[in-house]
């Protein structure tokens, strides 16, 4: 489990590329201060699992699954990517609930200064839309954001200064890909809906609603 919070910013030194699979090395430091083989880190969001480590950089492995719904293939060696380490039991909870298991990859489309801020518009697949609200959550490349408009299949998120400067985001440009992670709760709720006895209801929402004892 993940916070969305990105720790530091890493650089991409030696990509092994098989046909469907790949091998990391990131050169970092912070996330390496108490590291062991087998710990998560996300890499742009996406969770790794450590295999090996040396003072100065990371290895991790790449799964046909995650090559082909992330946009980590697409990385190249001196890339930038966001790091975080899986959060502490005890640690502090500043973004939201992310799990590092990524729903797809979006695609820069618009950007754009207003004051402090920069505004980002992601174009995004049809099947996540549902899970995108104003004022709801969204971790691109694993970064903790809030939703500040979703219609049309786009997304738009206003990066404060901190995630200007801590964070991948504000160096992408107009095509570039980032990867999508929605709100768990959405997703569970939306699950619930489709797959559970509620699917199978044809009554309103306040209805269904006082059945199940939550008014």
């Amino acid at each position: 489990m993940f916070t969305g919070i990105i720790e530091e910013t890493g650089i991409l030194k030696r990509v092994e590329r098989g046909p469907r699979s790949l091998k990391l090395a990131v050169q970092a430091r912070t996330v390496l201060q108490d590291v062991r083989p087998g710990d998560s880190i996300a890499v742009n969001g996406v969770c790794l699992t450590v295999t090996s480590y040396t003072q100065h950089a990371f290895t991790a492995d790449v799964m046909p699954e995650t090559f082909f719904s992330t946009a980590l293939a697409g990385l190249n060696i001196g890339s930038k990517v966001n790091l975080e380490r899986a959060m502490a039991a005890g640690g502090r909870f500043g973004g939201h609930f992310v799990t590092g298991h990524v729903d797809g990859t979006g695609t820069v489309c618009l950007k754009q200064r207003m004051e402090n801020a920069v505004y980002m518009t992601i174009s995004v697949p049809s099947s996540l839309s549902a899970f995108l609200i104003p004022k709801g959550s969204v971790a691109l490349d694993g970064t903790s954001l809030t939703v500040f408009g979703a219609v049309g299949g786009q997304l738009t998120v206003s990066l404060v200064p901190h995630t200007q400067q801590h964070t991948i985001l504000p160096e992408k440009k107009i095509g570039d890909a980032v990867n999508i992670e929605c709100d768990i709760l959405a997703k569970y709720m939306a699950g619930l809906f489709r797959n559970g006895e509620w699917a199978e209801k044809e009554t309103g929402m306040m209805t269904l609603l006082k059945e199940h004892d939550f008014i």
